[in-house]
């Protein structure tokens, strides 16, 4: 049996368990609550009891009296493991014959923001970032960490990550994803906008009152809220209800469904009515919403909601960015559906009924933190003239809430703005880009980009070779008659891909990149410095597993990069101590297995075997990785890549007379 123990029921607003006095948030820091239910399991009769926890330390007096005067006593026989020992002690327990119970201690990460927020959990002066050059796009770090800020990022190297820092609860379990692109920021703060800089919404002048529903005795207005847990989904419900009641309406709300954790569906509906006596359900009926502020497309277009809606009465405030599902952290490779869900809605309730746009760029860009797109959203709503309260008590509702009063009233200000003058907004958001329009990268292009990238990464002679190989797979397919140019592209990327292998000297490179500090200098400010995470293959040790450890490096480390860095001209020499182990000979291998496959390709190639050999040229695409990660993720490849050309030397019958 496994029991979690978190320290609060937080989809009720972080409420502590029970009625036992104390401060908030002080029974999951004394191990009060673990010890309890450990007493409680040995009473069952389990047999053997382990509290696995990210605090062990704060088990260290478990048999003193704690400050609530409660003891704590753990029974005897109930050892404390630290969370990175949980899958073995589950792979031991599964051995052991009756009831073994295993229980979780660790808070809640909305309920971790939650009390940061009030100053009641200290807030560690600490954040992870990823050096995106660095990252191989292979998941590990989300694997690991199971947490979803860890958010895709699409480059012109192919689909890397980055920490989104709104969200981040500071677990910094992302670390253990076996990877050196993460750096640690410590110390210092994310970088404010200083005053006169940030943008304010009254900038861009007055603004039109929009023209409000009007409310009859033949029922209620419907509004449901529809987003993601630990966002402030329950916050707007809430609003709305104060906002009604100071304007002594009728009010019904209701919150259903939801974890409070990133990725949980969560709604709040909201019944106004001119009268209490005009409201006589509970919550929105199927087909009776009158407008739904989509905080999230994907919970938006989930079943639950549009059930509410019905074209010619439901409008629709839609936020244009999805928060990344759980499905990104078992798959890579998972794509946003955001843009397909904006369109069903659309089919539902008409163009006309929907109101769209990226408010989580915007309250990023120009607020600095995602934490305010829900009231932007009500904003929006309210400006479209699809929300029966009045400014003034919507705003009063939100100085009764106390919670970043001006920045809430600054989000529900930008969101009118969006919702009256996009084009306006979107020019605050990236002045260069409203007067630039940037042109499809061309092949030649991309071969040229990368080629220079080569020239960095090893000389000119190494960038030579590429694009020679390249040039070389562009005249083989133009003189089959293919104008598309489809696998000299796939060949362009993925063989950069390949000789662009991130060893010792390259990982140094890229962590002393100019472009890579100035970033980290533009979003944080104060006295801080960079430690970094790394597992040198050659002085690290090895788990149970076999698989290499990471360490984490201080700030001098930087110095000792920008050393290595200028030792890339040793790679592949005999001087070269790195290029000795398995993976990098692996590596160096992989360049002439590759291109032997695409010049086997070339060879034979027609309209028969042209997909099939877009596949085979684009196979790097799925090697990906450090150390063991790539050593897996080369297996699986190597099994595809075997396939493709099986196929490719022995078509279907069918594919042979085609």
């Amino acid at each position: 049996d496994k029991s979690l123990a978190s320290g609060g029921v937080a989809r009720t607003g972080g409420r502590p368990v029970g009625e036992r006095p104390g401060s908030e948030g002080s029974l999951s820091a004394s191990g009060h609550e673990g010890s309890k239910s450990a007493q409680s399991m040995r009473a069952e009769g389990a047999k053997k009891t382990t509290i696995v926890t990210d605090e062990p330390q704060k088990y260290a007096s478990a048999r003193h009296e704690s400050h609530t005067g409660d003891t704590l006593c753990l029974p005897d026989g109930v050892a404390i493991e630290h969370r990175d020992r949980l899958d073995a002690i589950q792979r031991e327990f599964r051995e052991i014959k009756g009831c073994t119970v295993i229980i979780y201690d660790q808070t809640c990460a909305t309920e971790k923001r939650r009390r940061r927020k009030r100053v009641t959990m200290v807030d560690p002066a600490v954040r992870v970032v990823i050096n995106e050059l660095v990252c191989e796009g292979c998941g590990d770090c989300g694997v690991q960490s199971n947490c979803l800020s860890v958010e895709p990022l699409e480059t012109e190297f192919g689909r890397k990550r980055s920490i989104n820092q709104s969200t981040c609860n500071k677990d910094m379990s992302c670390l253990k994803g076996f990877c050196p692109s993460f750096v640690t920021v410590e110390g210092g703060q994310l970088r404010k906008k200083a005053k006169g800089q940030a943008p304010a919404p009254d900038a861009l002048g007055a603004l039109p009152e929009p023209v409000l529903p009007q409310l009859g005795a033949d029922g209620a207005w419907g509004i449901v809220v529809a987003g993601v847990g630990g966002t402030g989904v329950i916050t707007i419900g809430q609003l709305l209800g104060m906002a009604g009641h100071i304007e002594g309406k009728g009010i019904v709300t209701q919150d259903a469904g939801g974890l409070a954790q990133k990725g949980g569906a969560t709604w709040s509906h909201v019944l106004i009515a001119a009268s209490q006596g005009d409201i006589h359900t509970t919550r929105v009926g199927m087909a009776a919403a009158d407008l739904v502020i989509g905080c999230d497309p994907i919970v938006t277009a989930a079943k639950d909601t549009v059930l509410r809606m019905r074209a010619g009465r439901t409008r629709v405030a839609l936020n244009g960015h999805s928060t990344p599902t759980a499905a990104f952290v078992k798959n890579a490779d998972w794509q946003n559906p955001a843009p397909a869900c904006a369109a069903e809605i659309a089919q539902i309730v008409g163009e006309s009924g929907l109101g769209a746009f990226d408010a989580d760029a915007v309250a990023t860009k120009l607020m600095g933190d995602s934490i305010y797109t829900n009231p932007m959203m009500l904003g929006y709503a309210w400006q479209k003239g699809w929300v029966p309260l009045g400014r003034a008590s919507i705003l009063r509702a939100m100085e009764l809430n106390d919670v970043a009063v001006a920045q809430n009233k600054a989000a529900f200000e930008w969101g009118r703005h969006a919702a009256h003058d996009w084009l306006a907004v979107e020019r605050l958001l990236a002045p260069a880009q409203v007067l630039e329009f940037k042109k499809r990268e061309s092949l030649n292009d991309l071969i040229t980009r990368r080629a220079e990238f080569l020239t960095g990464y090893q000389n000119a002679a190494y960038a030579q070779a590429y694009r020679d190989f390249v040039l070389k797979v562009r005249h083989a397919e133009q003189e089959k008659g293919f104008k598309k140019l489809a696998v000299c592209e796939a060949v362009a990327r993925n063989l950069f891909k390949l000789m662009a292998y991130k060893d010792e000297y390259e990982v140094a490179r890229l962590h002393t990149d100019v472009a890579f500090h100035a970033r980290i200098a533009s979003q944080f400010e104060g006295d801080f410095k960079l430690h970094y995470h790394l597992a040198p293959p050659l002085t690290s040790r090895r788990d149970d597993k076999g698989e290499l450890q990471k360490r984490k490096f201080g700030p001098l480390m930087l110095s000792g990069f920008r050393v290595l860095a200028k030792l890339r001209g040793l790679r592949g020499t005999a001087l070269d101590i790195f290029g000795r182990t398995a993976e990098r000979r692996t590596e160096r291998a992989l360049i002439g297995e590759y291109r032997a496959s695409v010049e086997e390709v070339i060879e034979a190639l027609d309209t028969a075997n042209y997909a099939t050999a877009i596949e085979i040229c684009r196979i790097p695409e799925q090697i990906k990785g450090f150390g063991h990660v790539k050593e897996r993720h080369l297996k699986a490849a190597r099994l595809v890549w075997a396939e493709l050309l099986g196929r490719f030397r022995s078509p279907p019958v069918g594919q042979k007379l085609a």
